[in-house]
């Protein structure tokens, strides 16, 4: 398969690629806005399987032209993406009395304007079958457990569980499924910032594998859903 994955550099979105490359049957162009930390991936990846066939490439979902990104797509993956993974996100944690109109704006750019740019962008490359795969946040799951100084990042969580749901039924006829995996904690750096020194009960491998393996096969069971994935929240 041809997998595209944002927010790449770190985290969950680091260790799905790990497992996505491991196989060697798939084709990865992992998305971050750190080359640093993309570099260090590449590194690890090639080290694990020589053979991968795996692009890192830096890329800000909000503020890049898409033009470089669609030519790219065009000649690495013969212009046809499987899987699109919005993984990219960023957490601000401030009571909400401290927090600034910015911060709103900053939440909603990158955890769902950005989803809607490259989704758009990208749309024209992606046939009947695939699967586009959003990473919300139990934080943005309705019902869960909230808490405090979260709001701003589980305001924005909540835009793109819903875009989800209607994405869904808009590709219906172009039988393209779209689902979003609410997760709960895993021990990543965005854990520490939420809840410093918790100790999550799932290692970030772990939802790494989760969400990887969901990508190439959650869309044969669902479609517009949006799933909760947590032991815990935190």
């Amino acid at each position: 398969m041809n997998i595209i994955i944002t927010g790449a550099s770190s985290g969950v979105g680091f260790e799905a690629v790990i497992e996505l490359i491991l196989s060697g049957n798939h084709k990865v162009i992992a998305l971050a806005r750190s080359q640093d930390k993309l570099e260090r991936l590449l590194e690890i990846a090639h080290g694990l399987n020589p053979d991968c066939q795996l692009y890192a490439l830096s890329f800000d979902i909000v503020h890049d032209d898409y033009e470089g990104l669609q030519q790219f797509i065009a000649t690495n993956f013969d212009n046809r993406i499987d899987v699109l993974i919005n993984n990219a996100g960023v957490l601000i944690n401030k009571s909400f009395t401290q927090l600034l109109e910015t911060d709103f704006v900053e939440m909603l750019q990158s955890n769902f304007i950005g989803h809607v740019r490259i989704i758009q962008a990208l749309l024209p490359l992606i046939p009947a079958g695939s699967h586009i795969l959003n990473i919300g946040s139990m934080g943005g799951f309705q019902g869960s457990v909230k808490f405090p100084g979260l709001s701003a990042y589980s305001a924005s969580k909540a835009a793109l569980h819903t875009l989800t749901e209607c994405l869904a039924q808009e590709l219906i006829e172009q039988d393209i499924k779209v689902n979003c995996l609410a997760l709960g904690s895993a021990q990543t750096e965005m854990l520490e910032q939420a809840f410093p020194g918790y100790q999550s009960p799932v290692l970030a491998f772990e939802m790494g594998k989760y969400v990887a393996d969901f990508a190439l096969t959650g869309h044969k069971f669902f479609n517009g859903k949006v799933l909760p994935v947590a032991v815990s929240t935190p």
